[in-house]
């Protein structure tokens, strides 16, 4: 994968993020606010608890901290999504596992 890979592949996942807490909002009270700088997003959730996606691009990974820690995606061509540089899972599941987690709320992200 080049660097322009990379970002077309990455800002796609970025974006998803977006919406899916648009879409989280609209139907339910989770309430997550949603905040873009650059190639970071960070999800604040009523509690006050963050969960932070960046993009790191000479390693072309996307990175996730959250409550339960650091995790490293890197996309994998041959299944077409981000997986956990550790195997630890598909991008989304665990976003989705870690915003349930720190919500209180089952909340399901999908790309």
């Amino acid at each position: 994968m080049n660097d322009l890979e990379f970002l077309d592949c990455a800002e796609k996942l970025l974006l998803a993020v977006e919406q899916g807490c648009d879409r989280i909002n609209d139907e339910s009270d989770a309430d997550i606010d949603a905040q873009r700088t650059g190639g970071m997003v960070t999800l604040t959730f009523p509690n006050r608890s963050q969960i932070v996606i960046n993009l790191q691009k000479p390693l072309h990974e996307v990175w996730l901290a959250a409550k339960a820690g650091g995790f490293h995606f890197r996309f994998d061509a041959d299944k077409a999504c981000w997986m956990d540089t550790k195997g630890a899972g598909e991008f989304f599941a665990g976003l989705s596992r870690y915003a349930s987690e720190q919500s209180g709320l089952a909340l399901t992200f999908t790309a």
